[in-house]
């Protein structure tokens, strides 16, 4: 908790941008899609270089490549558990999306997100030390990705390769302010191709119950190099 105080809103952008290219990996670049099912806090790792890693596949599901959604005993942690899925049992992508709209609020508000969120209260509650770094309008965006991250209905939800391909959009426009990045794109097929980044801005670790981890270097919201290895049998 200490350590997380002392993070800057830089910091915490490159967290959420890395944290969200490797969920959108998951989702979208590997043989059979694989769905987190128990994205929260405690689950991202960052190491002494404040390089980001999704952790803990334990609850995590493959989905079969012709089908979006399956029919699971509900599970999860309380305050990031999707509603949809916990009335539902229907398990799909955008159950992930709703947990990292939790992520985000709490990098933002410097919280637990364990409450159900009003979205005309959320930029009330921004933390102010973000606040006074003068990231203001930065900070709009992503509490209004946040927002759009957690609507009741999965349908209404971004994809998390959008959510992934605004919030790098975001660290460019802040490296680069004079750089003009559409932060509403479409899904596009170069987000998650494998091609070799010139000068990757930062690295995305994937780690499997073993403790093992892989990196995936996400260059920008055009291109990237990715290479995880998980478990077989997940």
């Amino acid at each position: 908790e200490r350590r997380a105080a002392s993070l800057s809103w830089e910091m915490r952008l490159k967290i959420a941008a890395e944290a969200a290219g490797a969920i959108a990996y998951l989702h979208s670049a590997t043989s059979m899609p694989i769905i987190h099912r128990d994205i929260k806090s405690t689950n991202i790792l960052l190491d002494d270089n404040y390089t980001t890693k999704v952790s803990d596949f334990g609850a995590s599901k493959l989905v079969p490549v012709d089908q979006t959604q399956l029919t699971t005993l509900v599970q999860g942690t309380f305050g990031y558990l999707d509603p949809e899925y916990f009335f539902s049992s229907q398990l799909t992508e955008k159950s992930d999306v709703y947990s990292f709209g939790v992520l985000l609020a709490e990098l933002l508000t410097g919280e637990k997100a364990l409450s159900s969120m009003k979205e005309e209260l959320l930029f009330q509650i921004l933390e102010d030390r973000l606040v006074n770094e003068g990231n203001f309008e930065q900070l709009k965006e992503v509490a209004k990705l946040a927002m759009r991250c957690l609507r009741v209905k999965g349908e209404e939800r971004p994809t998390m390769k959008e959510v992934a391909m605004e919030l790098e959009g975001l660290r460019v426009m802040e490296k680069h302010p004079w750089v003009d990045v559409d932060l509403y794109p479409q899904e596009s097929d170069h987000l998650l191709t494998e091609t070799v980044p010139s000068n990757g801005y930062n690295n995305i670790g994937v780690s499997n119950d073993d403790g093992c981890s892989s990196i995936a270097g996400y260059d920008s919201i055009i291109t990237n190099q990715v290479i995880v290895s998980l478990d077989d049998g997940r």
